[in-house]
C-alpha cells in the first residue's frame, strides 16, 4: 500500500471514532478533522482543513493562547490539557458544549509537529443533569397539584386554567401578590406542557443591573466588555426547545423591554458584543406582583410588550381569599418539616389554627411557611402553641375582630346558631360542627366571617 493509501486507510479509521478529533500545526492551522468533529461544528471537513483553529472561536482556547510566551498557543508549553469544559461557536452561530482533551505531538527525534485535540460532546450530559434536577425536585414535592396544595373553589379554578394553559404554546403572564406561589404555577405549566422534555430556565428580572441583565438573558461573546474572558450562553439559549420563566417582569428596565419584545416578535436574540441574530425556540412565561397597567401609565412599562406577554393570564389569589386551604397547607408544611428533622411535632394547637384562619397573611403562603418553620424550631415537643409563633405574625391589628357590614336575618340566625353550638361544645370546633351538621371548615369560616374569637367568647360566656 502506498503512502496515500495508508493515509486514506487511517483517515477512515479516525472517522469511526465517536469523539471529535482535530490536529493543528504549531501555528494553529487545522491539518485534519474527523467526521465526528465536522458534525459537531457544523462545518464540512474541507472547510476546516487549512483554516486557522480560531475559526471555532473557543473561549478556553482564547485564554490558553493569551498565556503563551514562546509559541502560538500555551498548549505547546504546558503540553497537555485534560477535561477542560468549554464552548465553541458552530457554523450556524450557536454554541457547542464540549469537554476538551489535548496534547502535543512530536516526532521520534522530539521535534514539535503540532497538537491533537479531542472534543467530547456533553450537551446530552447537560440535558440529563437538568432532568435529574427536575426529578429530584418532583420527588421532594408533596402530593397535590404539581406541588401546589389547595382544594378551595378558587384554587380549583386556577388548576383548571393551568391545565388548559399548559397545552398552549402562547406566552403566559402569572400575576399575584408576593408569596402566592407564582413559581410553582410556572413549573406546573412546564411539566404539563408540550415542552416538558426540554429545559425549564428560571430568571429573576429584579436581581441584577441592566448591563448584567442583558448578558444573563442573551449571553455574550468573549471580549464584549471588560472581564468577558469567555463566551457565556444566555438564559434564552439555555432554554432552547423548552420554557423560560422570567419572574418580576415588572422590574425589567425599559432598555431590555425593547429587546425582549424583539425576541417575542422575531424569535431571535443577539448576544452582547455580537450582531449576528440567533434563532431561539422557547416559550416565555412571566410573572409579577406589580400593577403593570399602572406602570404603563407611568411610562415605566411598554404597552406593546404588555400585550405580547399577557396573551394567557393566570391570576393567583392571596391566602386571605382562600382560607379553606390553610389547614391543608399547615399539614403539608409540617409533614415536610418532620421529614427534615428528628422532631415529632404532631400539629398545631386549635387556638393557633383559629389565629391562622383569622390572620390576614400579608406575606401569603411564604409567610405561613416561614411562621411554621420558626415555630417548629422553637417548640421542643408536642403541638405548636401561640407562644411558639414569631412576634411579627402574632399581631392583633392584622386580625379582623368585627363585621363591618350589617347582617341580614339569615346571617343573624346563622351567627346565633354558631354561638350556641360553640357554647355547648365549650369551644371545640369539631363538636360544634357535629352539632350544626356542617364541616369543621365551615365553623372556622363562619367564625372568621362574624369576627368571633373563640378564647374571648368562652371567657365572656364563663363570666356570664
Amino acid at each position: 500500500m502506498d503512502e496515500k493509501g495508508v493515509s486514506r486507510y487511517f483517515n477512515e479509521i479516525l472517522d469511526q471514532i465517536p469523539e471529535g478529533l482535530m490536529v493543528v500545526d504549531p501555528k494553529g492551522n487545522i491539518l485534519f478533522v474527523n467526521e465526528a468533529m465536522a458534525q459537531l461544528t457544523g462545518y464540512g471537513a474541507g472547510e476546516l482543513a487549512g483554516s486557522p483553529c480560531t475559526i471555532l472561536n473557543c473561549d478556553v482556547c482564547e485564554v490558553i493562547r493569551s498565556q503563551a510566551k514562546k509559541h502560538f498557543c500555551n498548549l505547546f508549553e504546558i503540553k497537555k490539557v485534560k477535561g477542560k469544559r468549554c464552548l465553541f461557536m458552530k457554523k450556524n452561530g450557536t454554541y457547542a458544549s464540549v469537554k476538551k482533551d489535548a496534547s502535543v505531538l512530536r516526532d521520534s527525534e522530539g521535534h514539535l509537529l503540532g497538537a491533537l485535540e479531542i472534543y467530547h460532546d456533553i450537551s446530552e450530559l447537560d440535558k440529563k443533569d437538568r432532568q435529574i434536577e427536575a426529578l429530584s425536585r418532583k420527588a421532594n414535592e408533596e402530593a397535590g397539584f404539581y406541588g401546589m396544595v389547595g382544594k378551595s373553589t378558587v384554587m380549583k379554578k386556577v388548576f383548571q386554567i393551568v391545565e388548559k394553559v399548559a397545552q398552549s404554546d402562547a406566552p403566559v403572564l402569572i400575576t399575584g401578590e408576593s408569596g402566592t406561589g407564582k413559581e410553582l404555577v410556572a413549573q406546573a405549566i412546564h411539566r404539563m406542557g408540550t415542552r416538558r422534555e426540554g429545559p425549564m430556565v428560571q430568571f429573576n428580572c429584579a436581581a441584577l443591573n441592566p448591563s448584567l441583565l442583558e448578558s444573563e438573558l442573551f449571553g455574550h461573546v468573549k471580549g464584549a466588555f471588560t472581564g468577558a474572558y469567555r463566551h457565556r450562553k444566555g438564559r434564552f439559549e439555555a432554554a432552547q426547545g423548552g420554557d423560560i420563566f422570567l419572574d418580576e417582569i415588572g422590574d425589567l428596565p425599559l432598555s431590555l423591554q425593547a429587546k425582549l419584545l424583539r425576541v417575542l416578535e422575531m424569535k431571535q436574540i443577539e448576544r452582547v458584543g455580537d450582531h449576528a441574530p440567533i434563532n431561539v425556540d422557547v416559550r416565555i412565561i412571566t410573572a409579577t406582583n406589580r400593577d403593570l397597567l399602572g406602570l404603563i401609565q407611568q411610562g415605566k412599562f411598554r404597552e406593546d410588550l404588555y400585550f405580547r406577554i399577557n396573551v394567557v393570564p393566570v391570576h393567583l389569589p392571596p391566602l386571605r381569599e382562600r382560607v379553606d386551604d390553610i389547614p391543608l397547607l399547615v399539614d403539608a408544611f409540617l409533614r415536610r418539616l418532620r421529614k427534615r428533622s428528628h422532631k415529632e411535632i404532631p400539629g398545631i394547637d386549635p387556638e393557633v389554627m383559629d389565629f391562622f384562619m383569622r390572620y390576614r397573611w400579608p406575606g401569603n403562603i411564604r409567610e405561613l411557611k416561614s411562621t411554621l418553620e420558626y415555630a417548629f424550631v422553637v417548640a421542643e415537643s408536642g403541638v405548636i402553641q401561640m407562644n411558639h409563633l414569631p412576634k411579627t405574625s402574632n399581631r392583633s391589628d392584622d386580625v379582623p375582630t368585627a363585621v363591618s357590614m350589617p347582617m341580614n336575618p339569615k346571617e343573624e340566625e346563622e351567627k346565633a346558631s354558631l354561638l350556641k353550638a360553640l357554647e355547648q361544645s365549650r369551644g371545640n370546633k369539631t363538636e360544634a360542627a357535629r352539632i350544626l351538621k356542617v364541616h369543621r371548615m365551615t365553623v372556622w369560616n363562619r367564625m372568621r366571617k362574624y369576627g368571633i374569637h373563640m378564647k374571648q367568647h368562652v371567657a365572656d360566656h364563663e363570666r356570664d
